[in-house]
């Protein structure tokens, strides 16, 4: 139980004993009451707003119901005092033998330290990358890729059970397109001089499918009609593309628990089955759309469709399930692929590109339907991600054709500087990725910054010992000011896991590792000024464990977090 955690069941026991003396009456709210670090670390360690929340329903005055939960909450052992701001609010100041006993924590709990039940072991499902099976992992689907692993694993981390998948876009006209782009590899391979048309794949990826398939048929397929060779060469290539894509996404340390077929999914008859459910529950009808506003294309014409009732659920417009010449639509079929994921799971999650943004509503209205709005559902947009060097826009990849190949920017900066680097920003936010700045020796490059930190505290037991310095049990009492205000951000830990769970928001991570690494970097530069503040006192054995202990466990905070993020803590900077 975290100390934050710890608190509020204090809290909770003050509160149930103000009502068995009936100072509350029962059965409050009690949701609305948090315990958190105030705004203003001069006003104490912890703040909570009990008395301002409770105290209207409670028929009370906030400033009298804060006087009670005060004179209750000073008898806990573990409170220095407690004390009432404006009209209610409650600042608590902890002893420094708690913070002391949390550095003990820490250390103790050592990777768990900051684990959480929180999930209660609810299901979740994120699907996440899910680019389409037509060539190599490019820039524009990484940090989606991030994003969504290091949702996955910090949910995981904080209680909940978690299913990576991801979907295969393998029954649309790409992989049609896909399978000539193929086809004519193949033709190559066999000694032909081909040119590539415009709006089939010109990457160099496909030369050893080409080979490949050379190998397999010989030039059986060489004059053949297209009837002949698209299902069979359509089927090779996609397979063959993800297994490039799984190498791909390996070179970022991600990997999927299912990966779900578009085509098997329609084979299955899984649509069928979603739209005779819905039919059912009279959430599909047959009916025409209304006309498109303003002139009129020259493709329109009023057909009776099987249209979703999407408006029931917040949409702006009824939607069609299929066309009018019978195929599903992508929607349709998304549709369905939503309604087989939340068989297995309590709540789906889909990470998907920013201009994906317009078809949100509906798909969110068909779980909805689907689930009789049981399943929790979130879609996390992405925003693109810029990529330059020094300031200028990259060329783009000759393998690839048109884009810049993932394998080609973490070839160059690494999984880790990849990783932690696209979780600095909300996923909503547009972000520049620049070559040179992401690998920049500099504070002002929290990717450097927080592997430095803990860098510098994996050196102190080496240069320790070089010292010869024999060190005691640390004896934590000999900790100060200085030093307990770094436990105090320490102990946040916890905390921030719970609330970016809570709020599917991985990058909260990454920013207080920035914020833990700041803090611990402006307390060792204490000894460029004041020698006798430094880790190392040759002459103070004791003193030297003290911090070395408090370091440890800095140290400890900053590899949970960053394996969080996927990222692999240095202990050396070259």
């Amino acid at each position: 139980m975290s100390l934050y955690t710890r608190f509020t069941a204090h809290l909770d026991a003050v509160l149930d004993a103000l009502e068995a003396e009936g100072v509350l009456p029962a059965g409050l709210n009690r949701k609305p009451v948090t315990v958190e670090p105030p705004r203003d670390p001069s006003h104490g360690d912890m703040a909570t707003n009990a008395a301002m929340v409770l105290a209207k329903p409670a028929g009370t005055n906030p400033r009298a119901l804060a006087e009670a939960i005060v004179t209750k909450l000073q008898a806990l052992e573990e409170v220095e005092s407690a004390s009432i701001a404006g009209p209610g609010f409650i600042n608590l100041t902890l002893t420094d033998a708690t913070w002391r006993a949390e550095l003990a924590a820490i250390q103790t709990e050592s990777d768990d330290y900051g684990r959480s039940d929180v999930g209660q072991g609810v299901t979740v499902n994120i699907e996440y990358v899910s680019a389409n099976p037509t060539g190599p992992m490019h820039m524009g689907h990484c940090r989606g890729a991030v994003v969504g692993d290091a949702l996955a694993t910090l949910l995981e981390y904080a209680g909940h059970k978690v299913i990576r998948e991801y979907y295969i876009n393998d029954a649309g006209g790409q992989v049609d397109v896909l399978a000539r782009s193929a086809h004519l590899r193949y033709r190559e391979a066999l000694g032909e001089t081909i040119a590539i048309p415009e709006g089939l794949y010109p990457g160099d990826y496909l030369v050893p499918v080409g080979q490949a398939l050379a190998a397999e048929y010989g030039d059986r397929f060489v004059g053949a009609p297209e009837g002949d060779w698209l299902a069979t060469f359509r089927t090779f290539a996609v397979a063959k593309m993800m297994d490039m894509i799984r190498d791909d996404l390996a070179l970022l340390g991600i990997h999927h628990d299912i990966f779900s077929s578009e085509a098997a999914l329609q084979a299955a008859g899984k649509p069928e089955q979603a739209e005779a459910w819905l039919r059912a529950q009279d959430l599909v009808y047959d009916g025409v759309l209304e006309a498109p506003k303003g002139e009129l294309p020259d493709d329109w014409e009023p057909v009776e469709l099987p249209l979703f009732r999407s408006t029931k659920f917040g949409d702006d417009q009824d939607r069609p399930i299929k066309k009018s010449n019978g195929s599903w639509t992508y929607f349709g079929a998304d549709m369905a692929y939503h309604y087989q994921k939340a068989q297995s799971a309590d709540q789906l999650i889909d990470i998907w590109g920013a201009d994906h943004a317009g078809t949100v509503k509906r798909i969110q209205a068909a779980v909805a339907a689907l689930t009789e709005g049981k399943a929790r559902f979130d879609v996390k947009l992405i925003q693109m991600v810029r990529l330059l060097r020094d300031g200028e826009p990259v060329k783009m990849s000759k393998r690839a054709g048109n884009f810049v190949t993932l394998a080609d920017v973490v070839g160059e900066v690494g999984k880790d500087v990849v990783r932690f680097t696209m979780l600095t920003r909300k996923a909503d936010a547009q972000m520049d990725f620049d070559f040179a700045k992401v690998v920049e020796a500099s504070k002002d490059n929290p990717v450097f910054y927080v592997q430095y930190a803990h860098a510098r505290i994996s050196s102190l037991g080496r240069r320790t010992q070089e010292a010869g310095i024999a060190l005691p049990a640390a004896d934590l009492s000999l900790l100060g000011t200085a030093e307990l205000g770094l436990v105090k951000l320490a102990a946040q830990f916890p905390r921030v896991v719970e609330g970016a769970a809570q709020m599917r928001e991985p990058h909260r991570i990454a920013f207080y590792l920035n914020d833990l690494a700041s803090a611990f970097h402006g307390w060792w530069n204490m000894g460029n000024d004041d020698p006798r503040a430094r880790v190392i006192l040759a002459d103070d054995p004791a003193m030297t464990a003290a911090r070395l202990s408090l370091a440890q466990g800095i140290g400890q905070i900053i590899r949970n977090g960053l394996a969080l993020m996927g990222v692999v803590a240095l202990t050396e900077m070259q």
